[in-house]
């Protein structure tokens, strides 16, 4: 990883949404890798929510909080594949002011070296909206590793260069950070 040399750390206000049919907060080893990574890196876990997959319930929560000035970045798990109820894709993208096309490509890529092939199945997108990083991952545990050691974990730290997305987030200044 690239450092800037005049960046310091900042930590972000990170939401993290669970899309399941099956999982309970209890089961739900995908949300808490992200909550385990989040707070690892020193990001403020901001909420967390778990809902069944339904396209509207899934738009409606990510534009609650698209809309908070105190969510910087949305991690949404599951959801993302081709059974009839998978609708995370649909749910969020019409929420995007801006799509991140380079993420669904750098995350299929980096995951072939697990799964082969199978990455073509991959609906992984990320964009922002209302300054908010918005990233739509497969519900597999070790999709969302991937994913968090692959992409995120660089791109949401200022440190990272030559460029992430913490400069193109809210600025927390004006807000208070959650805990």
């Amino acid at each position: 990883m690239s450092h800037k040399a005049e960046a310091q750390f900042a930590p972000l206000n990170i939401a993290v949404l669970t899309v399941s049919d099956t999982r309970t907060q209890e089961t739900d080893t995908s949300g808490q890798l992200f909550v385990d990574r989040l707070q690892a890196a020193g990001h403020v876990l901001a909420a967390r929510v778990l809902l069944k997959d339904d396209l509207y319930k899934i738009r409606a929560q990510v534009a609650t909080w698209i809309a908070d000035d105190g969510v910087q970045v949305v991690l949404i798990t599951g959801g993302t594949g081709f059974t009839g109820r998978d609708s995370t894709p649909e749910a969020v993208a019409c929420l995007l002011d801006k799509q991140v096309d380079g993420f669904g490509e750098l995350f299929r890529q980096i995951s072939a070296v697990d799964i082969g092939t199978s990455t073509i199945q991959s609906r992984a997108l990320a964009g922002m909206a209302n300054s908010t990083l918005v990233c739509c991952l497969p519900g597999s545990t070790n999709a969302c590793r991937t994913a968090w050691d692959g992409i995120l974990g660089e791109q949401l730290d200022a440190r990272h260069g030559p460029c992430n997305f913490v400069a193109h987030l809210k600025q927390m200044a004006a807000c208070e950070s959650r805990g």
